[in-house]
């Protein structure tokens, strides 16, 4: 199945759903999660230092025979690495554990108030040095970017944030476009809450899909990359199922009453 690609920047395009490896851990979760999104069509595999499965990213890949060039690699840094220091080494030691010599994506995780900026710089370097094609955040607020943006010489790529139906973030999602940063929606299914509402098994109804299917194509309809997660096979392959059927105006104006503001993980508004 193909997958459309979006430029995040220039000469790096980024198949629009990837596989989020947040809480696979185990060796055999990633074994089967990757396989079967390989055997899918998936291409693009985010994964993060903290999940603790970089290396075995790497493994499933390998196994597979899998070309380097042929798959989209995200990785974050923790914040536990954001001092100047320790920035460099940690995605060193990252590169080492996924047994390449550069990631396709590298993100902050958490804007960490006094280090974001500094850690930022350390990025841009990692950038200019050519061990990241593309570099951005995550769990960015439009105050935390506006503040990025007032210091940084690379404007971010991407801003990967908590976006479904039930959390539409309309202001940052403005921001974004007008700053021409790409979003990323991870929990884009928001952890299967309220899947059985009734406007989603209407819409799902109307365009022979799931509510699943229904809640990844409005993240689609927004421009963003979709982040979602499956240790099943069938699911893996029905979240790249959205390509052939598009959200009407009368579609969208019913999911936009979805939205309640409801965080299903952390809540960055609040760091100064």
């Amino acid at each position: 199945m193909s997958i459309p690609k979006i430029e995040i920047a220039k000469g790096v395009k980024i198949p629009q759903v990837g596989l989020g490896l947040w809480l696979v851990r185990k060796d055999e979760d990633v074994e089967r999660s990757v396989g079967a999104a390989l055997e899918a069509g998936y291409r693009h595999f985010d994964t993060a230092q903290i999940y603790g499965n970089e290396g075995k990213l790497a493994k499933a890949l390998e196994d597979r025979g899998i070309k380097r060039e042929d798959v989209f690699i995200a990785t974050k840094i923790w914040i536990v690495n954001f001092a100047p220091l320790l920035t460099i080494p940690s995605f060193n030691r990252s590169l080492k554990r996924l047994k390449t010599d550069y990631v396709d994506l590298l993100l902050l995780h958490f804007p960490v108030t006094l280090l974001r900026n500094h850690a930022w710089k350390e990025l841009e370097k990692i950038h200019q040095d050519g061990g990241a094609k593309a570099i951005g955040v995550s769990n960015f607020t439009v105050k935390h970017l506006k503040e990025l943006l007032a210091n940084c010489d690379v404007v971010p790529a991407v801003n990967q944030v908590e976006l479904h139906v039930y959390l539409q973030q309309p202001e940052l999602v403005e921001y974004c476009r007008e700053q021409g940063i790409v979003l990323e929606a991870y929990s884009p299914l928001a952890h299967g809450y309220g899947m059985d509402n009734p406007v989603l098994q209407k819409l799902a109804d109307k365009h022979g899909k799931t509510s699943a299917q229904i809640m990844l194509r409005w993240c689609v309809e927004q421009g963003a990359i979709v982040l979602p997660k499956s240790k099943q096979a069938d699911r893996v392959l029905s979240n790249i199922d959205i390509f052939d059927f598009k959200l009407d105006e009368a579609d969208m104006a019913e999911l936009k009453g979805l939205d309640s503001d409801h965080r299903t993980c952390w809540d960055p508004t609040h760091v100064i």
